[in-house]
């Protein structure tokens, strides 16, 4: 089934999960195969679900030290993930035995931006601390460090050659990451939206566009390569600067947003228009993740409930 306008009006909320959490879910990641969902919650909770089969399938811990932004790395049993409580340490577990593999300590504050590469075992971190981090996997020191003039967001493109950097909400900066001590390649200045901040930036798979999320209510989309503005995206609701998620449909189609009233918005990247408001199950809480599935053709959002969602089209 190919992505069309008309097939994405017919997604339907599936499951629903309610059971799982007591508090906001956090993030949520898609493995690589896109046969497991992982999920990061202020209850402490990490929820690792079945995509084939539509359930959860087990339920870790991290009790002390809280959990926010969880992602994959390459192994499909180890996941890295932000502290929000105790210390900014990043930590690498193992969720076939709930063991850490590794600590990657040095931020100061708050992580608020994390990315895995896409072909190896560095990941980027951004936080509060006003600072940009580069790891790799396998040891505990950072690989490289950048002080930056505020706070970052930060993304690999899906080549993992190149990362981008958003500061302060008004420019971009590119990095090879073979020399990214020696500076960015390229800045975008973009104008800076003076009622929000960005709080996240994510490549399309073809890695010919950035997305740009904001805590207000507007979403931006530029070119990769010119830093162009594309499209603004607007008309989900952000009255109260929360961290709702937009995320690109794999064949970069297609944008969706969660929303303040509970809804997910759908826009068409190449005409700008919003194609479908889906109406969730998430009984009017705000849907703070929104995600697809990278090889079927599903959706999860959360708020305090996950919800898997598939087309209802016969095509």
């Amino acid at each position: 089934m190919k992505l069309s306008d008309h097939v994405m009006k017919t997604f339907r909320a599936g499951k629903v999960f309610k059971d799982q959490n007591t508090e906001r879910i956090n993030s949520v990641d898609f493995s690589h195969n896109g046969e497991t969902l992982i999920s990061s919650s202020e209850d402490d909770s990490i929820v690792i679900y079945d995509c084939l089969e539509g359930k959860p399938k087990r339920t870790l811990y991290s009790k002390k030290y809280g959990v926010d932004l969880i992602r994959f790395t390459h192994a499909q049993n180890t996941v890295i993930y932000t502290s929000n409580k105790v210390d900014d340490t990043i930590r690498y577990l193992s969720l076939h035995d709930n063991k850490y593999l590794r600590y990657f300590p040095g931020h100061t504050k708050k992580v608020v931006s994390l990315s895995m590469s896409p072909v190896d075992d560095s990941f980027l971190s951004g936080s509060l601390d006003k600072s940009l981090r580069l790891w790799d996997l396998r040891s505990p020191n950072c690989q490289g460090l950048m002080h930056l003039q505020g706070r970052p967001v930060a993304s690999f493109d899906p080549e993992g050659l190149v990362f981008a950097c958003g500061l302060n909400s008004e420019m971009i900066k590119l990095y090879d990451l073979r020399s990214f001590d020696k500076g960015p390649f390229t800045t975008f200045k973009l104008p800076q939206d003076r009622d929000c901040d960005w709080t996240s930036l994510k490549f399309s798979a073809d890695g010919k566009k950035i997305l740009i999320t904001t805590n207000g209510p507007v979403i931006r989309l530029i070119d990769a390569f010119t830093g162009s503005p594309i499209q603004t995206f607007m008309g989900h609701q952000n009255t109260k600067g929360l961290l709702l998620e937009a995320s690109f449909s794999p064949d970069a189609q297609y944008v969706l947003s969660g929303s303040q009233d509970g809804k997910i918005h759908v826009w068409n990247v190449e005409s700008g228009l919003k194609v479908a408001v889906l109406e969730s199950k998430h009984d009017e809480n705000p849907v703070y993740c929104v995600q697809y599935n990278p090889k079927f053709m599903m959706l999860a959002s959360s708020s305090q409930h996950m919800c898997f969602w598939l087309p209802t089209v016969d095509e």
